[in-house]
């Protein structure tokens, strides 16, 4: 069974938008190679036309595997959820215990995570151990580095 997948409604709305253009203009796209390598002769030695139908077969794997977890998504109503302690969707302030430095980052779903905008995904190591934290905690969190401790500073929406 596929795993579910918790999303916002900008990050839903995203993976619709790529599986739409995925169906339409990536099928036309590859579409055209194949009949192009189709059109320069004997198939059988057709290195063009290998590679065409190779990618297709990517291509289609890749919209079965969007189209399951769209089957599998659930949207978040921010509005609704607890703010009292870490959960999927907060935007969390910790402090390294060690150093002193402080972050912040919001967690989400793995599809989409960007570090560079401060989203990591709730499957990754930190957010594992800050989910379910509380405003002041301790958060003692097992990362490749060995292990780090963080204070919950903040907790929001």
């Amino acid at each position: 069974m596929a795993e579910v997948a918790y999303f916002t409604k900008d990050g839903l709305e995203k993976l619709k938008q790529e599986l739409q253009e995925l169906k339409t203009t990536g099928r036309a796209n590859i579409s055209k190679a194949i009949a192009e390598a189709r059109d320069k002769g004997d198939l059988s030695e057709n290195a063009e036309y290998d590679a065409a139908k190779e990618a297709q077969g990517l291509h289609e794997a890749k919209i079965a595997q969007m189209q399951e977890t769209l089957a599998n998504a659930r949207l978040l109503d921010e509005s609704k959820l607890d703010t009292s302690k870490v959960l999927a969707l907060s935007i969390v302030k910790i402090k390294n215990v060690k150093n002193g430095a402080t972050m912040s980052y919001q967690l989400v779903a793995e599809s989409e995570a960007d570090m560079k905008s401060g989203k990591i995904s709730v499957s990754s190591p930190i957010a594992k151990g800050l989910l379910g934290k509380k405003v002041g905690e301790i958060a003692e969190i097992s990362v490749p580095a060995g292990k780090m401790e963080f204070e919950i500073l903040e907790v929001s929406r």
